[in-house]
């Protein structure tokens, strides 16, 4: 255990106000570990572009410069730092697969962890060699599904002692009254279905749109929020095309009065807001190798009954009856799992009950307790 008096962790990763679920996450994290007056916390930015960045940014890193990684590693070295924590996700980082991630650890000198936001079954060399390096040099491995650690044994060839799960955090604001904010927004007896977070390709809401069809056919209450913005790397290389053939599917079905775009970056307040008039929640996800859903963590968090695709995370947060799985790409079975919910009132009321519980152990504040003992531990 350190003897150190609060020591000071700095953490590499992307940082609002860039747009981006893993940013979102570090600054939740930052916050929350904050809070516990135990440590000193300082971010090293990874930067696509020219950000206005909050104070707690001393340093930044250019995600596409190999210069950059070496040349920012040094100055960690030489700052008052006693561990580095780097969030990792293949995308974040600059050159093939993210590699240019290794230019930075060959070069630090400070101890460091590692949070992996993706785990792949099947990963391609370079991205195993990369996790396998990154595994080789850090004290502590931090990963987000139970699910997981098996891979990182079997494939990644980590030992079981290096790695420790935490589950992804979730910010803890007052839930409020269904029904009330139901009537706000003026969906008094509409039965809410949701899903947020960056729109992009693979995560399904074709399917989403379809299974709400079936269902309006028989039950014109239901209403489908898609809550977001585009994923600005995918709007970067093709626009709007994927949220305008959402929207054009939308059309086809005739079921413009039944789905409801949301077409801006949330605030928490807001995703809390629309997940407490929710009543399913809903990942369509056409990824088997989803390792984590941050999205699908705050529904977790705050007991929505939640109707998913059966990636990793998905079934291990689903067990017990805790939520309903649906087939990959089928929106006939997504429509069903939303009915049986929609028809049977006292399992919606023992879904929400089983999640609610289960959440718990996600707030940010116990989350936090769980990294400062991984801290403590590594340095």
């Amino acid at each position: 255990m350190s003897t150190k008096k609060n020591p000071k962790i700095m953490f590499l990763s992307t940082y609002p106000p860039r747009a981006c679920g893993i940013a979102t996450f570090t600054q939740d994290l930052v916050g929350a570990l904050s809070k516990t007056g135990k440590i000193k916390t300082g971010i090293v930015a990874v930067n696509d572009n020219d950000y206005d960045y909050p104070p707690e940014v001393q340093m930044t890193l250019k995600q596409y410069s190999p210069e950059s990684y070496p040349e920012t590693a040094e100055k960690i070295n030489s700052s008052s730092a006693d561990l580095l924590m780097i969030e990792h996700e293949f995308g974040i980082y600059g050159g093939e697969w993210g590699e240019y991630v290794l230019k930075f650890t060959e070069a630090l000198k400070k101890p460091y962890c590692v949070t992996l936001h993706t785990v792949l079954p099947k990963p391609l060399k370079k991205q195993e060699m990369i996790i396998r390096q990154l595994a080789a040099g850090c004290k502590k491995l931090v990963t987000m599904s139970s699910s997981s650690v098996h891979l990182l044994e079997n494939i990644y060839g980590v030992p079981k002692e290096k790695i420790s799960v935490i589950p992804h955090g979730v910010p803890e604001l007052p839930m409020e009254d269904r029904e009330s904010l139901k009537k706000q927004e003026n969906l008094e007896g509409r039965f809410v279905v949701s899903t947020f977070g960056l729109l992009s390709p693979g995560k399904g809401l074709e399917y989403g749109i379809e299974a709400v069809a079936r269902v309006a056919k028989q039950h014109p209450e239901i209403i489908y929020l898609i809550l977001g913005q585009t994923h600005p790397g995918i709007k970067k290389r093709n626009g709007e095309k994927y949220r305008e053939s959402l929207e054009k599917l939308v059309q086809k079905y005739g079921i413009s009065k039944h789905v409801l775009f949301v077409n801006k970056y949330l605030t928490k307040q807001e995703i809390i807001r629309y997940l407490c008039i929710s009543d399913v929640y809903m990942t369509p996800y056409l990824g088997k190798d989803q390792a984590v859903s941050g999205t699908l963590a705050y529904a977790a968090g705050y007991g929505r009954v939640i109707v998913s695709t059966p990636y990793p995370y998905a079934e291990e947060m689903l067990a017990d009856g805790r939520g309903l799985l649906a087939e990959f790409k089928n929106a006939d079975s997504l429509a069903k799992c939303i009915m049986e919910v929609m028809r049977d009132h006292k399992k919606q009321n023992m879904m929400e009950n089983k999640m609610l519980s289960f959440g718990k152990n996600m707030m940010w504040s116990c989350v936090a307790e769980k990294y400062f003992s991984v801290f403590s531990q590594s340095i």
